[in-house]
């Protein structure tokens, strides 16, 4: 049985080993590998989401791709990435035709200012992208900094 005393001197090591934020290569290194290689061109996704964040805690992002959403032509994915939160794959969506719209909206947390990607790819293989900076002034994910 552990003692208190015990706990606590394990104490320091806990605040040591809390993740480091992602970085820019991970994150493109994380984009590659779920487009598996594939350069999404810049177009057709929009970002919405503030670009000045008060609080980092619970951000609102909606994400929407230009298409017709039919059997023949609609949006199978859509995914959202960061580079400086201690994972850059925040979410993925899947969307079928039935989804009537591409579109998806959710809550994320942010570490600090930085850049999102959102990719979306369609059911002909293509593979779509837009990169948003925002910059946020009281950070989420970040244990005992900045408060």
């Amino acid at each position: 049985m552990t003692t208190r005393r015990q706990l606590l001197a394990a104490l320091p090591l806990l605040v040591i080993a809390r993740p480091a934020a992602a970085t820019p290569d991970e994150m493109a290194a994380t984009i590659a590998t779920y487009t598996k290689n594939a350069k999404p061109a810049n177009a057709r996704v929009h970002i919405d989401i503030a670009k000045l964040i008060d609080n980092g805690n619970a951000v609102p992002i909606t994400v929407r791709v230009d298409s017709p959403m039919t059997e023949q032509d609609h949006v199978t994915d859509i995914a959202i990435f960061n580079e400086k939160n201690p994972l850059p794959d925040v979410a993925r969506f899947q969307l079928t035709p039935l989804s009537g719209k591409a579109e998806i909206s959710t809550r994320i947390r942010l570490a600090t200012s930085q850049k999102l990607t959102a990719v979306a790819r369609t059911s002909d293989g293509q593979w779509w992208q837009q990169t948003v900076d925002v910059i946020v002034t009281l950070a989420a994910c970040v244990e005992g900094e900045g408060i």
